[in-house]
Parts: C-alpha cells; structure tokens; sequence
C-alpha cells in the first residue's frame, strides 16, 4: 500500500504476493512459541535445532572425550563421517580379524549421534572388509540406543560397549553363510531391498554402482553392493551409517 497505509486486503491468500502469505505463517509459528517453552541449538547466527525442556542433546565432543577416557584413544585408526546433523564413528580392533573364505574382516564397534535429534545415541557392532574398507553395521541382540533424555548415557557406555563386544564373534558364520547363499536375480533382489528400507533416490543409485563395481550371484555380494555405496563421497554422514545398517540387517537375514 502507500505509505503511512496498511496494504491492501487480498480477496485470497493463493493471489497474495510470496512475502504476504508467509505472514500468516510466521504470526502462526510466533504463537505456538508463545505457548511452548524451547530450547534454541545455534550454529553461529543460524538456528541449527529446536528442542524441548525435556530433550538433552549429547554433544559429539563429549562423546568422543568418553571413548578416550575408555582407551579408544591415541594411534586407534577409525572410520568417521560427520556433518552438521550427524556424526558416524566407527572402531575397528584389529586384534580380532579373522578371514572368511579367504577375505579378512576385521570387527570393532560403531557409534552414531545426532547434536540435533535426528538420531538417538546408538552403538552396535561393526565389521570392516579389509579388502575394500566397506563398513557393515551388524544387528546384534544386544540394541544399544538411547534417546537424548538423560546424562546417564555417557556414564553407562562402559557396560554397553562390553556387551555389544560380546555379540562380535557370533557373527562369523553369517559371513560365512552368505558367501554360500545363491541368489538368482541380484538386481531385482537389490530393488526389493531398496523398496522394503525405503531408501531415498540417491541412495539407491550408490547401491547400484556397488554391485557393478564388485557383482556376483550371493547374498554376500548383496550387502557388500550397500557396505561400498556408503563409501560415496556425496552421501550424507546419516545416509552412510544407514546403508552400512542395512548390510547389517541384510547379513542378519543370512541362514
């Protein structure tokens, strides 16, 4: 409107100009801020994450400092993708490699953490092929997350790690039994897997270089189709522990 005036009322809200719609929007969002009380996660001048009273991030700093107090520390070699939303780590021991058919896979442990809620703490047991440094996040009985409610978690990592170690050696014969495990149509296997964990477009395209890049007609050329797409430089660290998850639950499959 001119100046010194109120602009002009619009017969609808779809014939308002980009700025005047998002009025109501903003006035909306500011009053349910009103009424809720938040907490506001900062990076620099930018809001990185909205939280609840209730909701205690676990910093990745924190958590890596405990790893450190536990002897993770120091010459250990580790696997690590991080950005602004999640943080992927993974340790292997390489006193405890042991050979499949003659492929040398080394197992160890991985911790995942989201400074902004898109994940909980978790820790399962990991496996790196040496052959291709392919990470595969196992599924073990033992499920090790924790939601961001409480500072205990930290506290309790010690227990956790020890049981989670516990479960490494069973996983062996899995290994084993999917390098036994024919599979008659692997792309069209591929495709049913990428439709039943719901992968997104990019994901699914980095499983496919996968498989072309070392094919075969097993289960375990399968997992490692999703242990090498998350190796892809332009998959996000969440992207990239959830395929390394995957293969960990495409091996639990293995009988």
């Amino acid at each position: 409107g001119r100046r010194g005036q109120p602009p002009a009322p619009c017969a609808s809200l779809g014939k308002c100009g980009a700025d005047r719609q998002s009025r109501p929007h903003n006035l909306l969002i500011l009053h349910y801020f009103t009424l809720l009380t938040v907490e506001l996660g900062f990076d620099g001048d930018s809001i990185r994450a909205i939280f609840t009273p209730r909701y205690q991030p676990v910093d990745n700093l924190e958590v890596v400092e405990r790893l450190e107090q536990l002897g993770y520390g120091g010459e250990v070699q580790v696997q690590c993708r991080l950005d602004a939303q999640f943080l992927s780590l993974s340790i292997p021991d390489s006193g405890k490699t042991f050979s499949v058919n003659g492929d040398k896979i080394t197992p160890g442990l991985s911790i995942a953490n989201s400074e902004v809620g898109l994940s909980s703490l978790r820790i399962s047991a990991f496996f790196l092929r040496l052959k291709c440094t392919n990470g595969l996040i196992a599924r073990t009985q033992i499920s090790a997350a924790y939601r961001h409610v409480s500072r205990r978690i930290l506290e309790e990592l010690p227990t956790v790690l020890s049981q989670v170690a516990g479960q490494l050696h069973q996983q062996r014969d899995k290994f084993r039994i999917s390098l036994e495990s024919r599979v008659d149509d692997p792309l069209t296997t591929i495709n049913s897997f990428n439709r039943q964990f719901q992968l997104g477009k990019r994901e699914q395209e980095a499983v496919l270089r996968g498989y072309h890049h070392e094919p075969g007609p097993t289960l375990f050329h399968i997992i490692n189709a999703y242990t090498r797409a998350a190796q892809s430089p332009d998959l996000s660290a969440e992207e990239t522990h959830r395929l390394q998850t995957v293969g960990g639950n495409i091996l639990a499959m293995a009988k």
